[in-house]
């Protein structure tokens, strides 16, 4: 069910900000009339006044502050008192986070005010919004009706008359008849009842009618605010899912004291957290948080991701929440045990699902068992290095087995670079290339370039058969479409000597636009961005053709060049035809700003 924190004094040891007090540069006089004079009957007079010495710095003497919040059972005759002659003043109180206000109560001992404002902030107090208009005279002085003429108005003239002359009160409710709130939790009783500050406007100060014209002491003594007991009742802010606040019942309590002070922490149930149970649980996201509802009691609880004890916590994804149908949103963070995705459901790259253990044993992912010479470093599918469902690893061109430990039927030189097709018209020695002239040893399997090979490992279901089919006009060059499927052995910038020992022609930043299939050689149309080098060869800032002299059997330009991407290219050029070259010598990397500023310097400074 949806839980409610029991209410409690908001103002018990908080003490309120004011404009004034009394006595605070220097002694100050004051007069008033005893209390027992003043609450006899008006028509009898005020009797005799007394008057006394208030200063802020003499504990005797003092009226701060903190009179008005202190136990009003311990201290009856504690109040705080304004300087003199003041007519706005203003009592401010600041908690710490946000709050439910029920009610005030304000117990005065001078003369209520002809005109006050209580005010509350939700924001810390940038911005105020007024609870209630308090006047003799609503219309006159704040232009609006009075709540005695009609019912829900702002404006209220039932607490500013000087009678009682003092220990008159002033009350505010906050849920009265003309506030229907059914739900405590709904945006709209979030709107009137949370806070983070309260503050009392004191606008136009009014005496006693009961001062005769004949006084003996200076008026200006008794000109003054003074305000015995301010009492905020309300309670935590726990969006219904919490019933209590870190101590007793819902309190903590103040050593040596009978009287508790409300926190403003909850003790949150419903796998929820935060200091007003605002937010889910950390592993308690799978569906959106919802506060308590207070119309129905549902305690609308957070429900648990389904991590399968791999994460220690999850976020709400609206999008996964939408296309599940809203039945499940949660994302669970930092998968451990070396797995991922949503729900740490599958083995992260460089690792297989072990089927003898279930999906929450700590060891339900082994790492894979590839031979490094055989197996491919960047494989088609985010750099698995083997099928996370299976095992098997992804091999290099021409290179077969679970493990890629051997050469493909048609195949020979298991080596860095996989293995080279046999140039035989059957199948040849796997060490030594000769070719069998028999027909004794294992089928032959006619494979055209670009083909399907039998030999490959099952690939992942969500991989379709198009994608791994090239299209006739451009048959064997796959990396046009499929860069992922290409491995080749890269060029990497060492030092400013070696570098320098290639003689490079050209060094270009360019964007690689298009690839064609020439039939004899491979054509690559690029967007040269930034000239770094040039030989012979003019090279301008616009599209124009390089040529990869590197082909696989599998039809892959050898360096990678991947339509869509910005590479620095450093090679050789061909001054004769006025051809730029690409080959496996060139430098072929992905542009960064730091390579480009690296390779500056060196051609500036470091080849002489």
């Amino acid at each position: 069910r949806s839980c409610n924190p029991p209410v409690g004094n908001l103002a018990t040891g908080r003490t309120p900000v004011t404009l004034t007090t009394c006595g605070q540069n220097s002694t100050e006089l004051y007069c008033f009339y005893p209390d027992q004079n003043l609450l006899r009957q008006v028509s009898q007079g005020c009797g005799q006044p007394r008057c006394t010495k208030c200063n802020a710095n003499q504990p005797d003497n003092s009226h701060l502050p903190a009179d008005m919040t202190d136990d009003f059972f311990a201290n009856p005759v504690s109040w705080w008192q304004s300087a003199q002659g003041v007519h706005r003043e203003e009592i401010r109180l600041d908690f710490e986070t946000e709050f439910y206000l029920t009610h005030v109560i304000a117990v005065f001992k001078s003369p209520r005010p002809a005109a006050m404002v209580l005010e509350r902030s939700q924001d810390y107090g940038q911005t105020w919004r007024p609870y209630k208009y308090f006047s003799i005279n609503c219309t006159a002085t704040f232009g609006l009706q009075d709540d005695l003429i009609e019912e829900g108005s702002m404006c209220t003239s039932r607490y500013s008359d000087a009678v009682p002359c003092t220990r008159g009160e002033v009350i505010y409710r906050a849920l009265n008849p003309a506030n229907k709130i059914e739900d405590p939790y709904s945006p709209e009783a979030q709107d009137l009842l949370k806070l983070t500050n309260l503050r009392l406007l004191l606008l136009k100060r009014q005496e006693c009618p009961c001062h005769g014209s004949g006084l003996v002491e200076k008026p200006q003594r008794f000109a003054h605010y003074a305000i015995y007991d301010l009492i905020i009742r309300g309670s935590c802010f726990c969006n219904g899912h919490a019933e209590e606040s870190p101590g007793s019942v819902g309190f903590l309590r103040k050593p040596g004291s009978c009287v508790g002070v409300v926190h403003g922490k909850c003790v949150c149930r419903h796998n929820t957290a935060g200091d007003h149970c605002e937010k889910c649980a950390p592993l308690y996201n799978d569906q959106p948080w919802k506060p308590g509802d207070g119309k129905t009691g549902a305690p609308n609880e957070c429900r648990k991701c389904r991590c399968h004890n791999h994460a220690d916590s999850c976020h709400f994804d609206l999008s996964v929440w939408l296309a599940s149908g809203k039945r499940s949103g949660g994302v669970c963070d930092n998968c451990k045990h070396n797995t991922e995705g949503h729900r740490c459901q599958r083995c992260k790259p460089g690792y297989y699902r072990d089927r003898g253990k279930p999906m929450s044993s700590t060891e339900v992912c082994k790492p894979c068992a590839c031979q490094p010479m055989g197996s491919a470093n960047a494989t088609f599918s985010r750099s698995w290095r083997c099928h996370p469902k299976t095992g098997f690893c992804y091999c290099k061109p021409g290179v077969a087995g679970p493990n890629c430990d051997r050469c493909l039927m048609g195949y020979w030189g298991f080596g860095e670079n996989g293995c080279r097709p046999c140039d035989c018209a059957r199948d040849c020695d796997q060490h030594t290339g000769n070719c069998f002239n028999g027909y004794d040893n294992e089928p032959f399997f006619n494979i055209p370039i670009g083909g399907r090979i039998p030999d490959l490992v099952q690939m992942p279901t969500n991989e379709s058969e198009e994608e791994w089919k090239w299209n006739d006009h451009e048959q064997g060059f796959s990396a046009l479409r499929h860069p992922e499927k290409c491995v080749c052995k890269e060029k990497v910038l060492g030092s400013v000597t070696d570098f320098c020992q290639m003689k490079y022609a050209y060094v270009i930043k360019a964007r690689i636009l298009s690839a064609h299939d020439k039939g004899t050689h491979a054509e690559v149309v690029v967007k040269v961005k930034k000239v770094l080098k040039s030989g012979k060869v003019k090279i301008a800032r616009s599209n124009r053709s390089i040529y990869p002299e590197s082909w696989t059997n599998r039809g892959c330009t050898c360096p990678i060049l991947n339509p869509g991407t910005d590479y620095l290219i450093a090679g050789q050029e061909d001054s004769r035809t006025s051809k730029l070259l690409v080959n496996m010598n060139s430098l072929v990397k992905p542009w960064k700003a730091y390579l480009g500023k690296q390779v500056s310097d060196i051609l500036r400074t470091g080849c002489k």
